[in-house]
């Protein structure tokens, strides 16, 4: 073997490593999964930042929470710094029913619930797109689900006067139903006894 085959051998190996190990690097940049519901967690922390940074006057507001074991809603009054634009409020409404009551009734949204957009039409129909995170964790059951819906519902109609009905979307997308039960492919109108509807 030549000096001058030798010296191409062991630059042709340097090629081959240096490869080898620059495609070890991307192999591990690729398989690294991006975090779930990046995009939605960081929408909401923006929304409660931007709601938080309210100024004004506090005023009272009534949110509904589902009492699964009475099988009605249970109406909570707060003391709330309401946003200038109505779309804002809605996210307000959400926001808090995302958090919770605080007098021990059950959650309408659960705490991995994502509001993707909020979006109020001018016939008073407030489209409201949440992650799919939030469909996996709702107590099953028809009664339960129809609960959940309608403490939303009767919230946004309760503090926002411009809301006359309501279309749950999830992804961007209409969807059969919540979690197998109530048909989402409706719009939702205001009902405080909403497992006894009026006639």
């Amino acid at each position: 073997m030549t000096r001058g085959t030798k010296v191409l051998m062991l630059i042709l190996l340097g090629v081959l490593v240096a490869g080898a190990v620059y495609l070890r690097l991307l192999t591990r940049r690729v398989a690294v999964p991006p975090p779930e519901h990046g995009e939605e967690v960081a929408r909401t922390r923006l929304s409660e930042a931007a709601l938080q940074a309210s100024a004004g006057p506090s005023q009272t507001a009534t949110f509904y929470f589902p009492s699964y074991e009475q099988g009605t809603l249970v109406a909570e009054q707060r003391s709330v710094t309401w946003a200038e634009s109505d779309t804002d409020r809605i996210r307000q409404v959400l926001l808090a029913q995302i958090e919770g009551s605080r007098q021990g009734a059950s959650r309408a949204l659960p705490s991995t619930a994502g509001i993707r957009a909020v979006f109020l039409a001018g016939d008073g129909t407030a489209y409201l797109d949440f992650s799919d995170q939030t469909l996996a964790d709702f107590k099953p059951g028809i009664a339960s689900e129809c609960l959940a819906v309608y403490a939303i519902v009767d919230s946004l109609a309760a503090n926002i006067p411009a809301v006359k009905r309501v279309k749950i979307l999830v992804e961007g997308r209409e969807v059969d139903t919540l979690d197998g039960h109530v048909d989402l492919t409706g719009v939702f109108v205001p009902n405080l006894n909403p497992l006894f509807p009026s006639p």
